[in-house]
């Protein structure tokens, strides 16, 4: 889609009656609109930027205009199709409810953003049913997609304000999984900042079991699959297995943990972002402020409800120590701390999710020191 010329710029409502009275194309890509009514009966006699970004859709303070729909997609979702439709693009701005005390985006908040992109991309695709992230066929037969397994490396987190760029795509994962990968990219300078690949299978959202991915699903999602790993496997530690901690081989373990009524998604149980909180709840609070989380692997093994109290258990170990039998660091730079962790439920301690991670200190080479 070509870049709207300024003439096609329509009055939109936000907030109060928005009136654009003169534009002209700037450098950049950008439309300058040079004043507008700002809904009190008088006119700021400020410029307002309206940046046309993704394709050349138009947005303001994060709106779209009603005028630029691209590929099927609702225009609100603000991203585009690349590579022959196989990758989907979209772009972010880091508000300031996403950064952490050291200013800088959490893991949480990257992880959000890789689930928001992978949602979209279904529904820009046309392949959306009525489920979260579910295809049409997926519905018709109650099911849904359940992550098994996500790896995420971070070589830099965005400040407050930076815009990020995520690229996303599917493949194939054995008989009855499928693989999705990521790319984070900062937008002024388009170095990769981070990169993350997982597996998910379907779950019948029903009788909450496993089921085997249906020959007319599988025709649905073939022509989006695209053959092309982001992380290798030796890079994720060759998927090996991740050591399940106990009460003699934790450091530090932290119970009464609640799921709260937000933590659930529109799948009934707990979202899958939310247990990155759960496990920095029992690493120790020196690690938080000195050291920077670079890689994390979550493996999950069960579903988890509300009414379920959980515990978060933690060992800590330095990369000095590290035995032949330890997962590597990370392929694009060492680690100076790594990390098991495991959240269970309280009451029968059964295993909701075994995690493993690596830690970088914020001075290390300066690696990821922000000025």
């Amino acid at each position: 889609m070509a870049n709207p010329t300024p003439q096609a710029v329509k009055p939109v409502a936000f907030g109060g009656r928005l009136v654009f009275s003169k534009s002209e194309k700037a450098k950049g890509g950008r439309l300058l609109l040079r004043s507008c009514d700002n809904g009190r009966g008088g006119r700021n006699g400020r410029g307002v930027t309206v940046e046309a970004i993704n394709g050349g859709t138009v947005k303001l303070n994060g709106a779209a205009s009603p005028s630029s729909v691209e590929d099927g997609g609702d225009a609100f979702r603000l991203g585009k199709f690349v590579e022959g439709r196989l990758v989907y693009r979209q772009q972010f701005v880091i508000r300031s409810y996403e950064i952490g005390p050291d200013r800088t985006a959490t893991m949480e908040t990257i992880m959000n953003l890789l689930q928001e992109t992978a949602l979209n991309h279904v529904m820009c695709s046309g392949l959306a049913g009525d489920g979260f992230g579910a295809t049409r066929q997926m519905s018709l037969r109650k099911l849904i997609w359940v992550v098994t397994r996500i790896n995420i490396q971070v070589d830099k987190y965005s400040r407050w304000g930076d815009v990020v760029e995520i690229d996303t795509w599917v493949a194939s994962s054995g008989k009855n999984g499928m693989r999705r990968d990521w790319i984070i990219r900062d937008r002024n300078t388009k170095n990769m900042i981070a990169s993350a690949t997982s597996n998910w299978v379907m779950m019948n959202r029903e009788t909450r079991r496993l089921s085997k991915i249906p020959e007319e699903v599988r025709q649905e999602v073939l022509p989006f699959y695209l053959d092309r790993s982001i992380i290798t496997v030796d890079a994720e530690a060759g998927g090996c297995k991740i050591e399940k901690l106990t009460d003699s081989t934790a450091e530090h373990i932290r119970s009464g943990l609640a799921p709260r009524w937000s933590d659930m998604d529109v799948n009934q149980h707990v979202n899958n972002v939310k247990y990155i909180g759960w496990i920095l709840e029992s690493v120790p609070l020196q690690v938080l402020e000195d050291y920077h989380l670079i890689s994390i692997t979550l493996d999950y093994r069960r579903e988890c409800r509300q009414s379920q109290l959980l515990e978060s258990l933690t060992s800590m170990t330095t990369s000095s120590s590290a035995t032949e039998d330890e997962p590597p660091a990370s392929s694009r730079g060492s680690s100076d701390l790594h990390s098991t962790h495991l959240i269970r439920q309280q009451d029968d301690r059964a295993e909701i999710v075994r995690a493993r991670a690596e830690w970088r200190c914020k001075e290390h080479r300066g690696a990821m020191k922000h000025p």
